[in-house]
């Protein structure tokens, strides 16, 4: 007895909103059998007042209301659950993506799921002097080499982001056709401004974790 008690009173803060409701329908009922005459209503104050009335419907009244807590008590924690899932999301989005800085014009990159492209952002950030190449790339080679898993991709497209050999990177910034094999680092998600902003000529790029 004195464990269910405690129990009791510890889940007081679950139990009390299932207890207010079920009771509330229970003088509701009470009331309207009162006012329909279904029961006599001849002595009804003197034995509520003595608690007959009481402890017979005491007993289905706490059994009510301890039926219906656990499935209150399981509904509440339910709902917080979103914030996290939104925050964990925003983190993983946050993991994929770097930036890249063309004087004042800034390039979101999503990143590949590769290993070349995870040892990249560990060099970030990063500061090179690209090299004009054949009038749709700019290239520079890094200071230590990355993992590769060549393919050819067959179409190089505008703002590709790849690696040619363990150590140059190369941004693209025309589509055309490419028998070469690269292994993939990201791709630029808007790259539509791309080409004015490299330009023609060598060029400054910093690539950046934010």
């Amino acid at each position: 007895m004195t464990a269910i008690v405690s129990e009791v009173v510890t889940s007081s803060s679950h139990y009390w909103p299932s207890v207010v409701v079920v009771v509330g329908y229970g003088i509701a009922f009470y009331c309207l059998a009162l006012t329909l005459r279904v029961i006599p209503t001849r002595g009804v104050v003197c034995a509520i007042w003595s608690g007959r009335a009481l402890r017979r419907l005491g007993l289905p009244l706490l059994l009510l209301a301890l039926c219906a807590a656990p499935v209150a008590r399981a509904a509440g924690p339910a709902a917080p659950t979103a914030a996290p899932d939104a925050a964990q999301a925003s983190k993983r989005s946050e993991e994929s993506r770097m930036w890249m800085t063309v004087g004042e014009r800034r390039f979101a990159i999503t990143l590949a799921d590769t290993e070349a492209a995870r040892a990249f952002v560990a060099m970030l950030p990063l500061t090179l002097d690209m090299e004009e190449l054949n009038g749709n790339e700019k290239k520079k080679e890094l200071p230590s080499p990355l993992p590769t898993d060549a393919s050819r991709p067959g179409t190089i497209r505008n703002g590709d982001l790849l690696l040619w050999g363990s150590r140059t990177v190369v941004v693209f910034y025309q589509t055309f056709e490419s028998p070469y094999s690269y292994t993939r680092l990201g791709r630029v998600d808007d790259p539509s401004g791309l080409p004015q902003s490299l330009g023609r000529y060598d060029v400054r790029v910093v690539f950046s974790k934010n």
